[in-house]
């Protein structure tokens, strides 16, 4: 009878194992079945709130590894310049997001949260990380296959500090350069804008032949990206933030749309809602564009995210009444809420929403379905951790070269001599003495513009980097003196001997609604130091701007004028070009006025009579090998009939 029992008791045994190891698999954490096996089994375990903590996005200076876990936080972002301590190293934002992420990890379910920041021409919260050329400079770039590249190198710079996600491209097609955001659009036609939407390649992956469309992909190793804003940003009335965008669905679906159908077929991951409204309805409500058209005709399957407070302002006061900001946000189709400090009143208001079936259950799983989705694609699952091991990554001698090369392909020549064959550029290496003069000649802050190291950007040395003196200083011959004064007086040109000036001037830095601006000049003493110098000397004029200003009272008194935009850390690639080692390759991606009272003003309107029209550029020989003075790689397409009349027209405006 012993060895009967002996076999029972072992049979027992193997069936009680067996019991525990099917307790224990869960689909969800298995990495082999299909993404939406995952989803169905992990949704079927949550309790409402952790589901709702899913939706939930708080800012890092709120956070905690207690907050993580206690509230089942989904998500968190670093706003503009929040960061762990000043000049934080790749180890210190790593050790931070990893901390936030253990809290996560030690919820029942251990999800793990997605940690977002803007990284938008770079990763460019971050010291020492570099910073490419703002989204306008990459469009007279006309290059998608470069902007492809800064998205690759983005990426690289964003997984060196911890981070899987970024809110870019700003896919706005901005119609109006008063607008505060102007500089993050890539051009006021959208086709220009569509092109440039190659970026999320560089960022997410190359997506994989025969990848359903509007499922997002993220490469192992590559970061989530997330189009915005929808839909309409760039068109709000006077190019006020935040405002009305007047427009017929013509417009709308023509103008505006169209960059989002590129960006869901390349796999973008999320997609944020614009703080702005349609004629009169605010986006963030917006059922019929969120739901309706990029959810359903669409068919985007990534996850739609609010902007910073975005569901607040859904009322006039913001924030006047939370809870009805809750439902009408979440039941136009927003999943994930940036709230994004005050989450236990939102917790509080979507719970009781559901509870109440104001909000639908339905409606919840779709939300959490979709951040889940992205979450499972990207492989968070199975590497909710990060390391070391992409730190090198942090401006690294190859990227800063890229955005160098960036920076060469923007410059745009608006003016090269008073007649064509008086040519001033390119300027000569070896001269008795050069005059460097102007506010944004040696300030690095400047010409990065917003949305480097804080939120409106800074002013003098703020990260690491290469300032436009510093580069024609490295650039000229070892005999030239270079004299450098940010506003001189007659005296100094007297008292020198200079063979030539080049004045760098434009705009202070500045993001969103603080950038909104109705006169669109130049800094001062900027108009007054062109005068100066450019009535004593023969001068070109370095424009550093996010946006087209006004420039033509003084386009008689210089030789030589050129856009370089916000051109970032890398001012080297301004030198290479102003003294020939490369030519002007780059086309205006927005209209240059006349006035401000003819704005706004975009191509093809039937009053467009510009100072310089959209795709206007100069191009000078080069004594770079194989270069013929023809378009760069990347801008092949051709100019309409009307454009290219347009750009005759300019040309013998210039020159008459």
């Amino acid at each position: 009878a012993c060895p009967n029992v002996s076999w029972g008791c072992l049979l027992l045994l193997l069936l009680c194992f067996a019991w525990m190891g099917d307790a224990e698999y869960a689909k969800y954490k298995d990495p082999k079945q299909p993404v939406n096996t995952r989803i169905k089994d992990l949704i079927g375990r949550m309790t409402l709130a952790e589901k709702i903590g899913q939706m939930t996005q708080i800012e890092r200076s709120v956070a905690s590894a207690d907050v993580m876990k206690n509230y089942f936080i989904g998500s968190i972002l670093s706003g503009g310049g929040s960061v762990p301590a000043p000049q934080a190293t790749p180890a210190m934002w790593i050790n931070m997001v990893n901390e936030f992420q253990k809290g996560a990890l030690a919820t029942r379910l251990g999800i793990p949260m997605i940690y977002g920041i803007d990284a938008v021409h770079g990763n460019n919260n971050v010291y020492n990380a570099t910073i490419f050329p703002h989204n306008v400079g990459l469009g007279a770039t006309r290059d998608p296959d470069l902007v492809k590249r800064i998205g690759e190198a983005t990426a690289l710079e964003v997984r060196a500090t911890g981070i899987p996600y970024t809110f870019a491209p700003c896919i706005a097609v901005c119609r109006d350069p008063r607008w505060g955001r102007c500089y993050e659009s890539y051009s006021e036609d959208h086709k220009i804008v569509q092109q440039m939407t190659d970026i999320i390649l560089g960022l997410q992956g190359e997506i994989p032949v025969n990848h359903t469309k509007g499922v997002p992909y993220v490469a192992k190793n590559k970061v989530a990206a997330c189009a915005k804003h929808f839909v309409g940003d760039g068109g709000t009335h006077n190019g006020i933030n935040e405002n009305n965008t007047i427009i017929d669905e013509h417009g709308l679906l023509g103008i505006h749309m169209p960059p989002y159908y590129d960006s869901i077929i390349k796999g973008v991951a999320t997609v944020m809602v614009s703080y702005s409204s349609v004629n009169g309805e605010k986006m963030h409500a917006n059922h019929d564009l969120v739901t309706g058209y990029l959810k359903s005709k669409l068919h985007f399957r990534g996850f739609v995210i609010s902007d910073w407070l975005g569901i607040d302002r859904i009322t006039s006061p913001a924030g006047a009444n939370y809870t009805y900001s809750v439902q009408a946000g979440v039941n136009a189709g927003i999943d994930m809420v940036m709230v994004p400090f005050n989450y236990t009143e939102f917790i509080e208001d979507a719970t009781s929403l559901v509870n109440k079936r104001i909000i639908s259950m339905s409606r919840i799983d779709d939300a959490v379905s979709r951040i889940l989705r992205v979450k499972f694609t990207m492989g968070l699952f199975e590497n909710p951790l990060a390391d070391l091991s992409f730190a090198d990554q942090l401006g690294k001698k190859e990227h800063r070269e890229l955005a160098r090369e960036a920076v060469r392909k923007s410059l745009v020549l608006l003016k090269n001599g008073n007649t064509p064959n008086q040519q001033f550029l390119p300027l000569p290496k070896k001269a008795s003495k050069i005059l460097v003069a102007g506010s944004h000649a040696s300030n690095l802050g400047y010409q990065c513009g917003g949305w480097s190291i804080q939120w409106m950007g800074g002013s003098g040395d703020i990260t690491a980097g290469t300032t436009i003196l510093d580069a024609i200083k490295s650039t000229v011959g070892d005999a030239t003196p270079v004299v450098y004064s940010e506003n001189p007086d007659d005296s100094l040109m007297k008292k020198n001997e200079f063979s030539f000036a080049i004045v760098v001037v434009g705009e202070p830095p500045y993001a969103e609604t603080v950038g909104d601006n109705t006169d669109l000049t130049i800094l001062d003493p900027g108009p007054d130091t062109i005068r100066t110098v450019c009535s004593a000397l023969k001068c070109a004029v370095v424009v550093v701007s996010g946006r087209p200003v006004v420039i033509e009272p003084y386009l008689p008194l210089m030789e030589a004028l050129v856009a370089a935009w916000l051109p970032g850390t890398e001012g080297q690639g301004i030198a290479d070009v102003l003294f020939g080692d490369y030519g002007f390759t780059g086309k205006l991606s927005r209209t240059w006025f006349k006035s401000v009272d003819q704005l706004p003003m975009n191509f093809g309107d039937p009053h467009y009579d510009p100072l310089f029209p959209l795709g206007f550029g100069l191009a000078i020989n080069s004594s770079q090998p194989g270069f013929s003075g023809t378009r760069s790689r990347g801008d092949k397409k051709e100019i309409t009939v009307w454009a290219a009349l347009s750009l005759l027209l300019s040309m013998m405006i210039a020159w008459a």
